[in-house]
């Protein structure tokens, strides 16, 4: 399989960044380091290229009933300019992918998905539109994606905009020009910060990249590389699909139940129901390290002599300066306070299970 570079490539060379495989794409996994490039966005601001990700265009007469079969989010409630996080389900409640639906009108809509699984998620979406009258059309060759992150994120991008950034809420987003080059802004992240994802044309990402590093360089910004992204996402226990999720796990399993809202069938349905009336039999809890120890995905859980989970994501917290991680315990030892050993190199590590998130969301005020 044929390696893809997103168009930003050459720029991150002339950075120094390390590039490593990911979902298919070459991309940065850091320019400086990783603690670095994560202190420097919960600080000051980080930018990552994101254009690997994929976009979906979804429109047409039956373009809301058909994103509403599609998703566990209740689309009904969103208005023109609002977000919402959701996923996509099969029949088993598995998850097929989590996603963010932006709406645009009542009959037009863009699926932001993730980079591994859009080719699996054009072949769903497809496959459940029979009988809809709505157009889906993959925008990943026309759009570039940026994500500018951090407590000066906002003042950063305002230089760039003529649109008043502070009227923006969380989880909405506007139309508007970026440097003179039309975008579509939105008040999102995977950091926990403030900040802000920027969709424009293609042959405008290297333009808009250097002039957002130039004109963020007294406020601090660094790019920032995949390794960063996971760590600060892993504090916020933000999902990452085929680690939290994937088409065995449900959004009740994986503990986002909150995305499944209570509305006419959509897909996936009638398990997510049975599964929340009789209980899930297991359950994505956070964990904490208590003894000197980094835990990683694919680490076996154990309580006392008996295996009872899985570490789905592990790292070292550069915010806490100590191991944490997310890990698939069975129901009977899934409470918080609760005690538990992860296996590493056949030598178990004491941790405890702690409430979610070990950062929460720290921005987003107008």
């Amino acid at each position: 399989m044929e390696i893809k570079k997103t168009p930003l490539y050459e720029e991150h060379i002339k950075l120094g960044a390390r590039m490593v495989e990911f979902g298919g794409w070459l991309m940065p996994v850091f320019y400086t380091n990783v603690i670095d490039e994560h202190i420097t966005t919960r600080t000051k601001a980080g930018l990552f290229d994101i254009c690997h990700m994929g976009e979906i265009m979804i429109e047409g007469d039956d373009a809301f009933r058909l994103v509403q079969k599609l998703v566990t989010a209740d689309i009904s409630k969103l208005t023109k300019g609002s977000i919402v996080y959701c996923v996509m389900c099969n029949e088993n409640g598995g998850t097929v992918d989590d996603l963010t639906v932006y709406c645009f009108g009542d009959n037009k809509y863009m699926l932001v998905v993730n980079a591994g699984t859009v080719e699996k998620d054009l072949g769903w979406i497809k496959k459940c539109s029979s009988g809809f009258d709505a157009a889906i059309r993959d925008k990943r060759k026309e759009l570039a994606k940026l994500d500018l992150q951090g407590p000066n994120a906002k003042d950063i991008l305002q230089k760039m905009t003529k649109a008043d950034l502070r009227s923006l809420g969380r989880f909405c987003f506007i139309e508007a020009e970026v440097d003179g080059v039309n975008a579509i802004i939105s008040r999102t992240g995977y950091t926990a910060e403030d900040g802000f994802e920027i969709y424009f044309g293609v042959n405008k990402a290297v333009e808009i990249w250097n002039r957002l590093l130039t004109v963020g360089k007294e406020s601090g910004i660094k790019p920032v590389g995949l390794g960063a992204r996971d760590t600060l996402r892993l504090e916020a226990c933000y999902s990452l699909y085929s680690h939290e999720l994937d088409d065995s796990i449900t959004p009740i399993e994986a503990g986002i139940s909150f995305v499944v809202d209570n509305k006419d069938n959509f897909v996936g349905k009638e398990a997510l129901i049975k599964q929340k009336t009789e209980g899930a039999k297991r359950l994505l809890m956070a964990f904490e390290m208590t003894d000197k120890a980094v835990p990683r995905n694919g680490y076996e859980i154990f309580k006392g002599n008996r295996k009872v989970g899985y570490v789905t994501s592990g790292t070292m917290s550069p915010t806490f300066n100590k191991g944490i991680g997310l890990g698939m315990i069975e129901i009977g030892n899934a409470k918080v306070g609760n005690g538990i050993e992860i296996k590493i190199r056949d030598k178990l590590y004491k941790a405890v299970i702690v409430k979610r998130p070990f950062y929460r969301y720290n921005g987003g005020k107008k």
